[in-house]
């Protein structure tokens, strides 16, 4: 038996807008794909054959022998996903869908595939695998509970690698130290797909996972701000991680670590320091859904804007540079707000930025909320990558939205071009 694990293209924001090549002097970041695959893979019986195509390097829709396709999707990746599905269908081929899309809207894929998984895949995935194989194969694979962490083996990172290219070689790969999120924002989807009980990794598998990283000649990613929770599963997590990183002489295996500003702020300078020592150098400071960040750029909170530069200035102090993602759209947003974004942006010394545009992913409260609102404007899911309005804005129009996120890109760029001599790890930019 043979598995073919695909990875859909999708739009990014350089391509949905061409124009910014022109003003922002770094290198769009492509990325390395996420851990979905690379979990699944490592799940598949030593008897079966694994091919992997990542989608954004080349068409995958070209024929292949497996007797089973599994997608990986996330939301702005559906629409390709959708037009896989279909042709490896045509093809006469056994296709599968899971991740966080089709876990929130199963519908949109049952009809184009011959399964869907929904929720974490480790719970299913190998029940899937059997019945394919004794030919019980059913419509729909759902977790029932959450996985225990402590079951499952190491990515397999190796398709991943095997894939890279002269011109494709990310810089870091994904490190996971927990899943699961006890709180319910408006924006996020992590609750329903990992549970609502925010679990640790064991330090075994988190070390080996940093260990593989390593071994390939990359740096991890710690994406998830979750990390910085100050629980057992968050924030000590990760002290104790970087502890054992730097007492085993592997200080310097991190990339960045994501965070938010409140997180920032209610973090012990020891700790920052604790992450400094480990060689984390940059912090990416997740805006847009805290109360921080919410209320700092309305023009009419002075408190909420003097934390939101107390929290980049802790960061600045602790020698962690603060890469801050500004989301532009939310109900609380006027037209003012790009001004006051990119004035904070001057007055904080922040060096790196990007900018999104807030938007309603499938499953999550916004979009239930949006929905109920009769505010959302388009279901071509393509357009659900953050540089396009697929709602209606409370405050301004759609096109006021669109004109003032690429306006914070183009401006807050303007006097940035000496950023294009940087050394290349740090030229890098997800847009």
């Amino acid at each position: 038996m043979k598995v073919l694990f695909v990875y859909p293209r999708f739009e990014r924001h350089a391509e949905a807008h061409p124009e910014l090549l022109d003003h922002v002097p770094l290198n769009e970041y492509l990325g390395s794909p996420s851990l979905g695959i690379a979990c699944m893979a490592a799940l598949v019986p030593s008897d079966w054959d694994v091919e992997y195509r990542d989608d954004r390097l080349s068409p995958a829709d070209t024929p292949t022998d497996a007797d089973l396709v599994a997608l990986s999707v996330f939301t702005p990746a559906a629409t390709r996903a959708l037009e896989l599905a279909r042709a490896f269908r045509a093809q006469g081929r056994t296709v599968v869908a899971g991740g966080i899309f089709p876990t929130a809207m199963p519908e949109a894929f049952a009809p184009h595939v011959d399964s869907v998984v929904l929720g974490e895949g480790e719970a299913t995935w190998p029940a899937l695998l059997s019945d394919l194989a004794s030919g019980s194969l059913r419509s729909v694979y759902r977790a029932e509970a959450a996985c225990d962490l402590s079951t499952l083996p190491l990515p397999d990172l190796s398709h991943y690698l095997a894939a890279e290219t002269d011109r494709f070689r990310p810089d870091d790969y994904p490190l996971q130290i927990s899943r699961g999120c006890p709180l319910a924002c408006p924006a996020c989807m992590v609750p329903a797909v990992m549970g609502a009980e925010q679990r640790a990794f064991p330090m075994t598998h988190v070390l080996g996972q940093v260990r593989q990283i390593r071994e390939a000649g990359r740096r991890a990613c710690l994406t998830e701000d979750t990390s910085w929770f100050p629980s057992r599963a968050g924030r000590r997590h990760l002290v104790a991680v970087l502890d054992a990183l730097v007492q085993s002489g592997q200080a310097g295996a991190f990339s960045y670590v994501g965070t938010s500003m409140p997180l920032v702020l209610a973090t012990p300078r020891a700790v920052l320091e604790k992450v400094r020592q480990a060689g984390v150098p940059m912090f990416y400071l997740v805006g847009g859904f805290d109360p921080v960040t919410t209320r700092a750029f309305t023009g009419q909170d002075d408190q909420a804007l003097q934390r939101a530069l107390d929290a980049v200035a802790k960061a600045w102090d602790a020698g962690i540079e603060p890469y801050t993602s500004f989301l532009l759209g939310g109900d609380q947003d006027d037209e003012g707000t790009v001004d006051r974004m990119l004035e904070f942006a001057a007055r904080a010394g922040i060096r790196k930025a990007e900018f999104a545009i807030a938007t309603p992913y499938p499953g999550t409260p916004s979009w239930r909320r949006l929905s109920e609102e009769g505010r959302i404007l388009t279901r071509e899911w393509r357009l659900y990558n953050d540089a396009n309005v697929v709602f209606r804005p409370a405050r301004m129009t759609p096109d006021q939205l669109l004109r003032g996120y690429l306006r914070l890109w183009k401006e807050f760029y303007a006097d940035k071009q000496h950023l294009r001599d940087l050394p290349r790890d740090e030229r890098t930019i997800q847009f």
